[in-house]
């Protein structure tokens, strides 16, 4: 029923496993391999970053407690040169973890102990995703005095002749991102921390935050009544009778 929902084939995708629990590894690597992707295994964090710097990754499962590097310190520095989709494993299922995963920049988060099947549904729909935001990369987008570059991942306001280049954050840039192409759709907190930083109810409140940053940003080139707060629902990019 899950599968059936993508739209593309993650067969020969390239999937790297950090995990130094063999028993967990071999399972994760033939669940994988059973939908056609390829497995490369590291056993520790050291290993796993000279394996990403070596050849193309299209996706990482990371476990957290690693001896030479832990899972923290190989996403932190997978981060600083690329953006590799990254889905963190952990026997602790706390809040802190989740929320230190997703700052850093994971993607995903699995608690062991975990359903095979569900890994690899979780691995399916990562990949889905980043494709989807590869595509969005191909064009420009204008909404009224808005431009977004979405080749450089760069936000413009038009004010009068001139071009002014708005400077946000990544997660500003994905919040603007999503809701320009439904300007008068209003999304719940939770879609929006979906699309930003997946599958975290604990940060869902932090969505109020990056709306009103970004909010402020646009109201100071003149962009006014723009992400409007939908009680009890949440947020609409503009009033459905502007145009």
């Amino acid at each position: 029923m899950l599968e059936a929902s993508f739209s593309f084939d993650c067969r020969d995708k390239f999937i790297l496993v950090v995990e130094d629990e063999y028993d967990i590894g071999d399972i994760i690597e033939h669940y994988l391999k059973r939908e056609g992707m390829r497995v490369i295994r590291a056993m520790n964090g050291k290993q796993a970053i000279e394996i990403h710097a070596s050849q193309p990754i299209d996706l990482i499962l990371l476990d957290i407690k690693l001896p030479e590097l832990n899972g923290w310190e190989v996403l932190s520095k997978i981060r600083q040169k690329a953006q590799t989709p990254v889905i963190m494993l952990t026997a602790l299922d706390q809040d802190i973890d989740k929320v230190m995963a997703l700052r850093i920049g994971a993607d995903d988060f699995v608690v062991k102990p975990f359903n095979p099947n569900e890994v690899v549904a979780r691995v399916q729909a990562v990949l889905r995703r980043t494709q989807q935001n590869t595509q969005a990369l191909n064009k420009n987008i204008v909404y009224k005095n808005i431009e977004i570059n979405t080749d450089i991942h760069s936000v413009y306001v038009h004010r009068d002749t001139q071009k002014v280049l708005l400077n946000l954050t990544l997660t500003e840039y994905k919040i603007l991102l999503l809701m320009i192409d439904h300007p008068h759709k209003v999304f719940t907190r939770s879609e929006l921390m979906n699309h930003c930083l997946p599958d975290s109810d604990a940060l869902e409140r932090t969505v109020d935050s990056h709306v009103s940053k970004l909010r402020k940003k646009l109201e100071e080139q003149g962009l006014q009544h723009m992400l409007i707060n939908v009680r009890g629902v949440g947020y609409r990019l503009d009033h459905p009778h502007e145009k």
